[in-house]
């Protein structure tokens, strides 16, 4: 059974085995992260250590039985008990409903963990899978996301509101 795992210095080879699996699927369907990121992977890995150590953000991977990656699941810039949300998971779960239900248990994490109350994400108009995953995990329509947003793209922002 996978498990939601806090990010760790340990999980680095398996979160880059995971991106670079998935680059071509995730490419597909959000924008590219490019050749620099894979290029500074190991300054960048350790720069989001660094923002989940110092509270500005909380990081989490879903790690299969065998310490393999399927998904990051993402708290970003936590200030006054809010939070943007973003997520990826690998191409061999998508569809299955791996995606929601690890929304879902940060949801419940990010409530009891970090004490946060709302919950935001942005995805683009063409991206109809990651709208799927925030209606089912309880996110709500709450307006347009500009391209400076997502990677150039149009898309919405979704908000859920968390209970204590």
């Amino acid at each position: 059974m996978p498990e939601l795992k806090r990010l760790h210095a340990d999980h680095a080879p398996a979160v880059l085995a995971f991106e670079l699996a998935n680059r071509t699927y995730f490419a597909a369907s959000i924008s590219d992260r490019g050749d620099d990121f894979f290029d500074q992977f190991t300054d960048r890995y350790n720069a989001s250590l660094a923002e989940q150590e110092a509270g500005i953000c909380a990081f989490y991977v879903l790690v299969a039985e065998d310490g393999s990656v399927l998904g990051r699941f993402n708290l970003y810039d936590l200030v006054d008990s809010t939070a943007r949300l973003g997520y990826r998971v690998a191409q061999q779960v998508a569809g299955r409903g791996v995606a929601t239900a690890t929304v879902q248990e940060l949801c419940r994490l990010a409530a009891a963990r970090h004490g946060l109350r709302t919950l935001r994400a942005a995805t683009s108009h063409d991206n109809v899978a990651s709208q799927k995953v925030l209606t089912k995990a309880g996110f709500v329509p709450v307006g347009t996301a500009a391209p400076a947003d997502l990677g150039g793209k149009s898309g919405t922002w979704y908000q859920r509101d968390l209970q204590p």
